[in-house]
Parts: structure tokens; C-alpha cells; sequence
């Protein structure tokens, strides 16, 4: 905490204007990252049959999960690398460079001769791009969530960085919406001839937006005054493995339940409801959407409740709600008719939204400024990149093994199992400033420090609910 008379100057913060605008270029990163999975995931089938004609089916449905899992072995090296430099050089200028490679990559894609016409050359391209992608991604969620959090009013941070994951849903449903116009607008022929490359090269004109929204602003404020007062780091790589380990393994633990969560409903759940269940293409694609929409809709508002009720109660309703209610929402869809099949995936939906409305704020708010990007970017990408991309790969294989329909519902009662113990143990941090962390005594660990700002804050809020 500040020592009384040597209080530590609060840092500025930004007006309303330039903070939709930090928001706005963050969130489009992220949106950029699940439009291509949503491109890819939708039109699943036409990749298999573009890239790999001579597979048997169930082989070539994981072959093209493959194309998602793979490359997040180079996510952890994403983070290891562009993490730290955003410690080191600022949050903006390594997001400028993570949106052009992730959307140059996807924009590539749509460019890769056919299995026909190059042969092996086909599927290897297709890795080698993705590859590229996983490793851009590693250092893009980490620094966009520490953007919008620094950016954002410490009382509000929890509705502005909401705003992220409002990226994640309209990435996915413009790529989804795209992916199914160009299936219900081509014969097969032309599908599988050149139109099933439109959704993947609009990625291009989408990523030169969002360069030219992060280009615009400045740095954030906490990262301009650790600048100021000489506290940013010269080591990052190193101080993020010798101070904030514990929070790197609170984010990983947690992590597992979220990006199992979300590769299961927004990457696998069309092939899920298609192949699996049986249900046609045009009802799981309504459905979907529409559940996603309502997700959009709700998660400003998921997210100003956080501000007022805390992070953690919602992230621990999340967690227990997956594992119960985990395997009667899967039931309900197995029903296959519409009702049942959307209350299961409203349960699903639902409590992702309690999580995807929460993360932008609680996560970044474990680390301190100097180690802010690189320990998040470590954790998240790690973690993603053992349970998140991996997730439609394993799912379906078990599938496939056991023919079990309700494996998905199992693999996230694990991830729930596993992500409950970091939720409890994680630090709230609502209301709590970003810019001051200190040392708890006798431990490694950093807290976010209250300043006399936000104690001021915190008093004038009590004095009006009083006068009312």
C-alpha cells in the first residue's frame, strides 16, 4: 500500500472517446482470431474435401481438426516472445504486429492451390499458415486484454473489457454467417473450386482496419507512466519467471474451463450437431447463431456486473455450473429436436457468457504493469494450447473411439473440476487499481494496490447510496 504522505500519483485516466476507440482496436484483433475459426470450423467439411480428398471420413474430420490443433504448439512461443516485448516496448506496437500476421496468415489460406492441383503441397501450406497464425495468437489475446484493462476506468473495467469477448462472438458469427452464404450460394463444384475462399481472404481487408485502429492510439496510460517513472521492465522474460510464476499457474488452472468451453460451443459445436447428432446444416447454423447474438447482447451487461458483485462469483458459478449441468444440457441436445437442442445450448452458452463477460478484467488484473503482458501471455497461451485448440481434436477422436455422444459434456465437467481450486484461491479484483501492485510480505506474489484515487472513489459511492 501507498505510505501515508508519499502517496503514489494516480495514473491518468483516458477520456471516454479514446477508450472506445482502445476498446474498439483491441477487440477487433479478437475478432479477427475467431472469425478465421469460425471460417475454418463451418466449412469444415469443404476443407476436407479441398486439402484432404482421399481421406476416409472420420479421418478426414480430425485431419482438419488437426489444422486447429497444431498450431497452438507454437502458441506458448508466441506468448514467450511478443509477451514480454510488450513489457518491454509497449502493449501497441507488438499488437500491430500480431493482427497483421494473424489475418495475413487466414487472407493466405485463401490462397492455397487445392489438394487436386499441388498435392501434398496443399495440406503442408494449409499447416504452414496456420502455424503462423498460432503463433501470432499467442501474443495477441494477452495484449489486447491488457490494452482495454489499462485503458478502461478501474470502477468500469469489468463492462469496457467485456468488450473483448464481444469481438470473440461477432468474429465467430461473421465467420460462420460468411462460411454458410458462400455453401448455400455455390454448387458443389464452385464451392469447392474457389468459393470456399471468400470468407478466408476477407480476413485481409479486416486486419488492415484493425492495424489502422491500433496505429491511431498512443500506448496506455499505465504503460506511459511506468515509462515516466522508469518502472518498465529491462528483463521481462526473466522477471516473469522469477514473480509472478503463481499467477501464471492461477491463469493456467483457470484457462483449462475457458477454452475448453469455448473451442467446444464456438470451433466444434456446427460439426457436433451435424455429424454427430444428425441435425441439418441451415437448423444448427440458426441455432447457433442465435444463441451467440443473445451471448452478444448480454455480455455488457455480464461484464458491469462484475464491477458491482466481484469477479470471482461469477467465474465460480461458471465452473460449478459446468459440472452439473454439463451432461443434462448435452442430453437435451440429443434429443435433436429444436426446443431441447436450444435450451442445451443456451445452458452451455450461458455459462461461457458468465466467464467470457468476467476474464477481460480479472485476468490482467493478477500482474503487475511491468510483467502485465508477459505473464498473462504465457499463462493464457500455455494453457490454450494444451486444452483449448486441442479440444474439437480430442472430443471428436473420443467420439469417434467410443461412440459416446456425450464425451463433450465430460471433457467439461474435467476442465470445471480442474478450474474451480485457481478460482477460489485468485485474488478479487474489483475495483482495484491496476497501476500500483505490491508486494504481499513474505511471498512472490503481487496484489493490485488501492490508491488514495480509488479509496476516494469507493467513499463517494458510499456517501451517495447513503443520501439516497
Amino acid at each position: 500500500m501507498s505510505e501515508p504522505g508519499n502517496a503514489t500519483p494516480a495514473v491518468r485516466e483516458a477520456d471516454t472517446k479514446t477508450v472506445r476507440r482502445a476498446v474498439s482496436g483491441a477487440a477487433m484483433g479478437n475478432a479477427i482470431e475467431w472469425y478465421d475459426y469460425g471460417v475454418y470450423g463451418y466449412l469444415a467439411t469443404v476443407i476436407k474435401q479441398v486439402f484432404f480428398p482421399e481421406a476416409s471420413p472420420a479421418a478426414g474430420t480430425i485431419l482438419v481438426f488437426a489444422g486447429i490443433a497444431i498450431p497452438f504448439i507454437l502458441r506458448p512461443l508466441g506468448g514467450i516472445v511478443l509477451g514480454p516485448l510488450g513489457d518491454r516496448f509497449g502493449r501497441r506496437q507488438v499488437l500491430a504486429l500480431t493482427i497483421l500476421l494473424m489475418s495475413g496468415s487466414t487472407f493466405c489460406v485463401g490462397l492455397i492451390p487445392s489438394y487436386t492441383t499441388i498435392g501434398i503441397w496443399a495440406p503442408i501450406l494449409l499447416l504452414f499458415f496456420r502455424l503462423v497464425q498460432g503463433f501470432s495468437t499467442g501474443g495477441e489475446y494477452g495484449g489486447a486484454a491488457t490494452f482495454i484493462a489499462e485503458y478502461a476506468p478501474d470502477r468500469k473495467r469489468g463492462f469496457w473489457g467485456s468488450f473483448l469477448e464481444f469481438g470473440t462472438l461477432g468474429g465467430t458469427i461473421l465467420g460462420a454467417v460468411l462460411a454458410t452464404v458462400v455453401q448455400l450460394g455455390f454448387d458443389e463444384q464452385t464451392l469447392q473450386s474457389w468459393g470456399w475462399r471468400i470468407p478466408f481472404l476477407v480476413a485481409g481487408p479486416l486486419g488492415l482496419i484493425g492495424f489502422w485502429l491500433r496505429n491511431k492510439l498512443e500506448d496506455t496510460p499505465c504503460f506511459q507512466q511506468a515509462e515516466t517513472e522508469g518502472k518498465t521492465t529491462t528483463s521481462p522474460f526473466k522477471e516473469v519467471l522469477t514473480n509472478v510464476w503463481p499467477q501464471i499457474l492461477q491463469l493456467i488452472g483457470f484457462v483449462v474451463l475457458l477454452n475448453v468451453a469455448d473451442y467446444i460451443l464456438l470451433t466444434y459445436m456446427p460439426t457436433y450437431l451435424t455429424q454427430v447428432l444428425g441435425i441439418s446444416d441451415t437448423e444448427s447454423l440458426l441455432v447457433l447463431i442465435g444463441v451467440m447474438v443473445v451471448m452478444m447482447a448480454l455480455i455488457a451487461p455480464v461484464g458491469s456486473l462484475s464491477d458491482r458483485v466481484g469477479r470471482k462469483p461469477l467465474l465460480l458459478a461458471a465452473a460449478i455450473g459446468y459440472l452439473v449441468l454439463a451432461v443434462p444440457a448435452f442430453l437435451l441436445m440429443g434429443m435433436k429436436a429444436v426446443f431441447p437442442v436450444v435450451v442445451g445450448l443456451v445452458i452451455v452458452g450461458g455459462l461461457l457468457l458468465l466467464m467470457l463477460g468476467t476474464i477481460g478484467s480479472a485476468l490482467p488484473a493478477m500482474f503487475p504493469t511491468r510483467n502485465r503482458y508477459g505473464g498473462f501471455s504465457i499463462g493464457y497461451s500455455t494453457s490454450t494450447a494444451a486444452f483449448g485448440g486441442t479440444a474439437p481434436l480430442i472430443v471428436s477422436a473420443l467420439i469417434a473411439g467410443t461412440g459416446n455422444d456425450l464425451i463433450p459434456a465430460f471433457y467439461l465437467m474435467g476442465a470445471a473440476v480442474i478450474a474451480i481450486v485457481p478460482i477460489l484461491v485468485m485474488p478479487e479484483t474489483a475495483r482495484v487499481s491496476l497501476a500500483h501492485p505490491t508486494r504481499i510480505p513474505g511471498t512472490d506474489k503481487f496484489v493490485p494496490d488501492r490508491t488514495p484515487a480509488m479509496a476516494g472513489a469507493a467513499a463517494a459511492d458510499k456517501g451517495e447510496r447513503a443520501e439516497h
